[in-house]
């Protein structure tokens, strides 16, 4: 592994305009970049004696550098042991939480914008929406990809995967107006749902059973994958553009992210009392900057917290339950596109415009 070259430059913008095609190569070669823990950098939570640590990670706050351009998501595996990254430069970063957080593999092969990844429930392999209309399945540890699903016609703006009851299952949303469901068990998509609008952000149920997408249209539907016909349930409420999307653990509520600066909650249970709203938070404090990107949204693992992404350059953590901002950490000097929370300890990763990753430590 090598240490990538450092230089001051001027902050890129993770903007909604797609870079031209261009050819990329498949496989994972090409020289390998570290992590860096950092001496000095704004606290996660209060500063904290070592033996008040609340977690394994190497340092409290842990800078992940390598990307040459934004980065668009990040996301856990299963295990909590590895982090993926994506980004403009058209790679897919993988990592060592722990220990020395080397970059161990580096995935290849969009020939444009990797907009969103997401590990499947397997914990070797991952998925990828990409600006270049294809959706990559990818094996985390040959570092090859495995499926190109190249059924969509435009930019595929996000992705979603099933959970441990539907592991190899895979939805994705695209400027093509169109939602596929994928079985990566198969090569052709396994159902097809088409919506009035350019689909900006998708999410799946953990049982595969229901797919969830939003768009420019400001809504929020929801359809039932036995049934390719009309959504089974609409949410409105926002009042511009959906960017992302995320159901809790529990599968009980929902959360949005949209550019009328709100992170709404939603129960999607299949029954509320008459009369009541299907939205039971809405999450002031975050923001969206005129360059209209993507920013994506999260719960922690035991949905007690979510966060979003914001272009006021700080992570944004409220209660779930009350909507109270519990933290409010900056750190990133560019919009920060996405925030993951560990699978089993109080840890966050946040990337953004910058071309950086940080990977946090949250008090107890």
């Amino acid at each position: 592994a090598i240490r990538p070259e450092h230089r001051t430059r001027p902050m890129e913008e993770a903007s909604r305009k797609r870079p031209r095609n261009d050819d990329g190569d498949d496989g994972a070669e090409g020289a390998l970049v570290e992590a860096q823990p950092l001496a000095v950098m704004p606290k996660l939570a209060h500063e904290r004696d070592p033996e008040e640590r609340t977690s394994k990670l190497q340092a409290p706050t842990v800078l992940l550098t390598g990307h040459e351009s934004a980065v668009y998501s990040v996301s856990f595996s299963p295990t909590g042991k590895a982090l993926a990254s994506c980004s403009m430069d058209r790679t897919v970063l993988l990592w060592d939480v722990y220990g020395e957080n080397r970059n161990y593999n580096i995935l290849r092969g969009h020939r444009n914008a990797v907009l969103q990844v997401h590990w499947l429930a397997d914990g070797r392999n991952l998925a990828t929406a990409s600006a270049d209309k294809t959706v990559g399945i990818w094996d985390g540890v040959k570092g090859r990809r495995v499926m190109r699903l190249a059924e969509h016609e435009g930019v595929v703006n996000g992705c979603g995967v099933g959970g441990s009851e539907a592991p190899s299952m895979v939805v994705s949303g695209s400027d093509d107006c169109s939602v596929i469901l994928w079985d990566t068990r198969q090569k052709e998509s396994a159902a097809s749902f088409f919506h009035r609008y350019q689909v900006t952000a998708v999410c799946l149920h953990p049982s595969g059973s229901h797919v969830f997408a939003a768009g420019i249209d400001n809504d929020v539907l929801q359809w039932d994958v036995r049934s390719e016909s009309e959504p089974v349930m609409r949410l409105t409420g926002h009042a511009d553009t959906v960017t992302g999307l995320a159901l809790s653990h529990s599968a009980s509520h929902l959360l949005s992210n949209a550019m009328d600066h709100t992170l709404r909650r939603w129960d999607v249970r299949p029954y509320v009392s008459e009369g009541q709203s299907r939205c039971v938070n809405a999450y002031a404090g975050a923001a969206h900057g005129p360059e209209k990107s993507l920013l994506r949204c999260s719960w922690s693992n035991d949905d007690t917290f979510v966060s979003c992404g914001s272009a006021d350059r700080v992570v944004h953590l409220w209660e779930a339950a009350t909507g109270q901002l519990a933290y409010h950490l900056p750190g990133h000097s560019g919009t920060v596109t996405d925030v993951a929370f560990h699978p089993d300890e109080p840890v966050i990763a946040s990337c953004g415009s910058d071309k950086n990753i940080y990977l946090g430590e949250l008090g107890v």
